[in-house]
């Protein structure tokens, strides 16, 4: 019985798991940022892209 009262007692699981939750959703809203800004950025190197071959074009 004292082993549990200690165990309820024992914070530091706690922190753990908070820590563990809160790098989990950090990583979530990095994952969602980065794939809503990889297809501007996609658009952008495909206009630079066609920019370019335009320019090399033979007169």
């Amino acid at each position: 019985m004292t082993f549990f009262k200690n165990l309820i007692r024992d914070e530091q699981g706690a922190t753990a798991i908070e820590y563990g939750l809160i790098a989990a959703l950090i990583a979530v809203a990095a994952i969602t940022a980065m794939t809503a800004v990889g297809g501007e950025v996609n658009k952008t190197f495909e206009k630079v892209d066609a920019g370019l071959k335009a320019g090399n074009a033979a007169p």
